[in-house]
């Protein structure tokens, strides 16, 4: 079995956004980037799962839709443990955009089991597994909480309302994961560094694709207000407010 598991190329949480071009794009200087949080957790599973020799996992690849500006990231996936990685050299311009590119990837190579986080922590678009999925005809399971192998069969847990559900799947599957596929993702040691400078790294050509979306401009959130403080004496006042100024009850 091989796995596949799909990263973005994210600014760190703590980063201070900054826009330029009249807020028509982000300004990347001295923006830290990191790996999308939950393709890290996919990944540390992922080689969860490879280090169980029972599994009969040949290999994890990692595959990334970047310019060549988002290397380190995908060099940091390969000394957490990866085993190969492929980079798709375009600028991710939207979601679709990039499931089409990563479909082409998979259609050059057969994968088992493609590991897509639910999210990346900037956009926040939550589309690209299942488009992947559609673009590759393979059945797609979300919010994936746990994977694992028993005899031979893979076997997904997610999250339902009011509960978990347990499945079987067939193979190849597209597993939309979500926080709880692995405790804490896994931290690349010195070895691991070390022999990630000699990994393969395949740089694919990507497809033309027709753009469906277009960036007009970027908004920063609105300013929070000042924070009142209201008498414990006098709930009165609390419960106006909450009514016309937060309209929350």
């Amino acid at each position: 079995m091989k796995i596949l598991v799909c990263i973005s190329n994210v600014p760190d949480t703590t980063t201070k956004v900054k826009f330029i071009d009249d807020f028509k794009k982000l300004d990347t200087t001295g923006i830290q980037w990191v790996i999308n949080p939950w393709d890290e957790l996919s990944l540390t599973r992922a080689l969860e799962l490879k280090d169980d020799a029972s599994n009969g996992i040949q290999s994890v690849t990692v595959a990334h839709v970047g310019l060549v500006g988002s290397e380190p990231t995908i060099r940091k996936a390969l000394a957490i443990g990866a085993d190969d990685a492929i980079r798709v050299n375009a600028d991710p311009a939207d979601a679709y955009f990039v499931a089409v590119q990563l479909a082409n990837v998979l259609k050059l190579d057969s994968y088992d089991l493609i590991f897509c986080g639910i999210e990346s922590s900037d956009f926040n678009g939550s589309s690209v597994g299942a488009m992947l999925a559609e673009f590759l005809e393979y059945p797609s399971v979300s919010s994936v909480s746990g994977v694992r192998i028993e005899n031979g069969v893979l076997i997904i847990n997610r999250e339902i309302d009011g509960g978990k559900e347990i499945l079987t799947v067939p193979i190849p599957v597209v597993a939309i994961v979500q926080k709880g596929i692995a405790r804490e993702p896994r931290i690349a040691a010195m070895r691991g560094i070390m022999m990630a400078r000699t990994k393969p790294l395949k740089v694919v050509e990507p497809i033309i694709v027709d753009s469906f979306t277009e960036i007009v401009s970027y908004e920063m959130p609105k300013p929070r207000a000042a924070c009142k403080f209201v008498d414990p004496e006098n709930p009165r006042q609390l419960i106006e407010l909450l009514q016309n100024e937060a309209k929350i009850i």
